[in-house]
C-alpha cells in the first residue's frame, strides 16, 4: 500500500491525507495558503480542517480574526494507529462472544442444508475466502480438497494471495489431484488420482461445508456451497477412503 491507502486505514480520506502533507511542509499556515498548497477550494479545505481536528491530526491557532492551523507529528499517526487496533480488537472479541450468536439466532431454520450459488469470478472469491475463514476458526485448521487439473489455472486468478494466506492462517490442506499436474505448497500434502478421463471440478470438504466448483461454458466457474454437517462428514468419508488408498 502507498502512503494515502496506509493513511486512509486510520480515517484519513485522500483530500485529508492531501492538506495533512501540505501543513507538514508549510508549518502554520491560513486557510487560504492551505487550500492553495493542497490545490483545493477554500470552503473544501476549511470543512476537511474542522473534521481533521476532531481526529486530531491538526491543531488550530487563532490569531485575532484569521485561524491558522498547524499538522499534529507524524508519530500522531502510529497513535492512531494503536487506537484503531485498540477498538478493532476490542470488536473482533465481542463478535465471537455476543453479536455473532445473537446474529445466528436470527437466521430461520433452513432444514437439513443451506445451498448458496455463485457465479463468476466475484463469487468464487467469496467462497475461497469462506473456506480460509471457517477452516481458520477450527481447532485443527485442516481441509481437504479434490482438484481436477481443468479448473486449477482458473481457480485461484480472482485470489492470487490464496495460498500465501492460507500458509500464513497455519491451515493445511490435503489434495487429491485428478489428473497430472499441480505443485507441492507449504503445509499441504498431495495425491494424485491417475485418470484419462476429463474433468473440470474442484470440491473443497471442509465442515461444516462443501464448497463445489466447476467451469461453465467460456471457461466462468460457478460453485455451490452446501452448509451441512452430514453432507460434509460423509463427503469426508469417502475422500478418506480414496486417500488411503493412493
Amino acid at each position: 500500500m502507498n502512503r494515502v491507502e496506509v493513511l486512509q486505514q486510520l480515517g484519513l480520506e485522500p483530500r485529508e491525507t492531501q492538506i495533512y502533507t501540505s501543513l507538514l511542509k508549510l508549518g502554520p499556515a491560513s486557510i487560504r495558503d492551505i487550500a492553495q498548497a493542497a490545490n483545493l477550494n477554500r470552503g473544501t479545505t476549511y470543512e476537511l480542517l474542522k473534521v481533521m481536528q476532531e481526529k486530531g491530526v491538526v491543531t488550530l491557532f487563532p490569531k485575532g480574526r484569521r485561524r491558522f492551523f498547524a499538522a499534529e507529528s507524524p508519530q500522531r499517526l502510529m497513535a492512531l494507529a494503536e487506537e484503531r487496533q485498540e477498538r478493532l480488537s476490542e470488536a473482533v472479541g465481542l463478535l465471537g462472544r455476543e453479536i455473532i450468536p445473537e446474529l445466528t439466532q436470527l437466521r430461520p431454520e433452513l432444514g437439513a442444508a443451506d445451498v448458496r450459488y455463485y457465479d463468476g469470478y466475484d463469487g468464487i472469491e467469496r467462497v475461497l475466502k469462506d473456506i480460509l475463514a471457517t477452516v481458520g476458526a477450527t481447532k485443527d485448521k485442516s481441509y481437504s480438497v479434490i482438484s481436477s487439473k481443468a479448473v486449477r489455472k482458473y481457480l485461484y486468478q480472482p485470489f492470487p494471495s490464496y495460498t500465501t494466506q492460507r500458509i500464513k492462517a497455519g491451515i493445511q490442506v490435503r489434495v487429491i489431484a485428478v489428473g497430472a499436474g499441480g505443485e507441492p505448497a507449504e503445509l499441504s500434502e498431495r495425491k494424485w488420482l491417475k485418470t484419462d478421463k476429463a474433468s473440470t471440478a474442484y470440491v473443497a470438504i471442509y465442515p461444516p461445508k462443501v464448497a463445489m466448483i466447476a467451469l461453465k461454458q467460456g471457461d466462468l466457474p460457478s460453485a455451490v456451497v452446501i452448509e451441512s454437517p452430514a453432507v460434509a462428514e460423509t463427503q469426508q468419508l469417502v475422500f478418506d477412503a480414496l486417500w488411503q488408498l493412493l
